[in-house]
């Protein structure tokens, strides 16, 4: 027999009426990323096989969101175009399931379950038929309680509604998620009715059918129980955004970050830390990126796409979009460091500097007042205080040269595309329009001149 093939299900039909919006619910982000994405990844981590993505609100928004995913992993869609019910959600696969699959059934609006929940989860059902993920809750109030039999072999889901006062009792609850062998899976869905008040067709329902036939129905559960959450509501949705950052804040202190204070900082990708890294208040990471060991990002920071390096200090309130701080630099405070910045060791970008595209070399600066854009800029030259390279012409976009050790003065106008040599200096106001060669001093303003005896104006009389 042939080994068992993953299949997994994610239920993402549902409207989510109590989020009133216009955006599907399981579109509704967490960490940025929308809470299906988080859900088809962790499938993807598991070893899933086949993806089968059940839609039916938003289909148009859900597909356009995923389309690039969805090529990329061959995601199968499946429509449910009426909502009847779990149940009748998963009856849509059918004709995607094998007898020989092992079928896990997952939510699209529940994006915090770790990969290693679901693996104890397939590792519970094994040689079974079937087996739940349930939860313990402190409060079960309005969810399915887990029935189980005097030597504790689970024969039922009661929902809440349904149960009697010593059912009310059973705190251990259904979290929906499943996994269970294609061939059972297929005979219970198909035996489901919608005999129910509501008039739908429960997937909780196969459960009490596998314990008829007498299959032992294995179990796990999560480590926490924000990894069986799910967002009906945005007060919901939020909650499960502070876990997450949780989660994330845990994950970088574990790695050897000092967070200083782990609720005020927000991750939205994947980060990486080294040793004795300190993140201050207000943090935000977004994207893939890199800290180095002893690295320093003080209060109300914004790192996106990029890497920070051994020794670096991200000063306070500065932003860095695609950047790379070389080791022991610095940027900031109020710094802005877009995509193709890169510093090098030791190099400083002080206070109201925006960088584009342009590389520092090693011990560079460029302490004040600033833009820097298409620029190569050697080691240890100085950028003097509203100092700009011109290099946009309205069309195209020029490069700017500068040597190592050149002295570049304050308020300096570089017009690429030009050079400026190793050593050279650039007078303080200068419009620089033509190369200067190494060790050159290039003045290029106009001349004063000093006017004796002007009248200064003086206010007109209005009456």
């Amino acid at each position: 027999m042939p080994s068992p093939v993953l299949n997994v299900v994610v239920l993402a039909a549902g409207k989510g009426t109590r989020m009133r919006s216009n955006l599907p619910k399981v579109l509704h982000p967490v960490a940025q990323k929308p809470m299906v994405q988080h859900v088809l990844d962790t499938a993807l981590l598991i070893g899933a096989q086949q993806l089968q993505l059940v839609y039916g609100h938003g289909a148009e928004q859900l597909q356009a969101h995923l389309a690039d995913f969805s090529q990329q992993h061959g995601v199968n869609w499946v429509e449910q175009a009426e909502q009847l019910g779990t149940g009748h959600a998963v009856q849509q696969v059918i004709p995607h399931i094998t007898d020989n699959d092992t079928v896990l059934i997952l939510y699209g609006d529940v994006p915090l379950t770790r990969p290693e929940t679901l693996q104890n989860l397939l590792a519970a059902k094994a040689d079974n038929a079937l087996a739940l993920l349930t939860v313990t809750l402190p409060d079960p109030t309005g969810y399915g309680r887990i029935v189980r039999a005097s030597n504790g072999a689970i024969t039922g889901i009661v929902e809440h509604k349904d149960a009697s006062a010593e059912q009310h009792l059973i705190t251990e609850v259904n979290t929906g998620m499943m996994a269970a062998d294609g061939k059972a899976l297929k005979r219970w869905l198909s035996q489901l009715d919608n005999n129910n008040v509501q008039g739908e067709y429960y997937l909780t329902d196969i459960v009490a059918m596998a314990a008829a036939e007498g299959v032992h129905i294995a179990s796990s559960q999560p480590a926490e129980i924000a990894e069986v959450e799910g967002a009906n509501n945005r007060v919901q949705l939020a909650a499960l955004e502070r876990a997450y950052q949780r989660r994330k804040a845990d994950e970088l202190m574990i790695a050897g970050a000092t967070l200083m204070d782990p609720a005020r900082i927000d991750v939205r990708g994947n980060v990486s830390v080294g040793e004795d890294v300190v993140i201050d208040i207000n943090v935000v990471l977004e994207g893939n990126v890199s800290i180095g060991d002893g690295a320093v990002i003080e209060p109300n920071c914004v790192i996106r796409d990029s890497v920070i390096g051994a020794g670096a200090r991200i000063k306070a309130n500065s932003v860095l979009e695609g950047a790379e701080v070389g080791n022991s630099a610095q940027a900031g405070p109020f710094a802005r460091l877009r995509p193709g910045t890169k510093l090098g060791e030791g190099a400083a970008i002080g206070n109201f500097v925006e960088v584009k595209n342009t590389v520092f070399g090693m011990g560079a600066k460029a302490g004040h007042l600033s833009y820097l854009g298409d620029a190569e800029i050697g080691a240890g030259a100085n950028i003097g205080a509203g100092t700009i390279t011109c290099n946009y012409d309205g069309v195209n976009k020029h490069k700017t040269a500068i040597g190592a050790g050149a002295f570049i003065g304050s308020n300096s106008s570089l017009v690429a595309p030009v050079t400026i040599g190793s050593m050279a200096t650039t007078g303080a106001g200068s419009v620089v329009t033509s190369n200067v060669a190494d060790n050159e001093l290039a003045v290029g303003r106009a001349k004063q001149r000093n006017i004796a005896g002007w009248k200064r104006p003086v206010k007109k009389d209005n009456k």
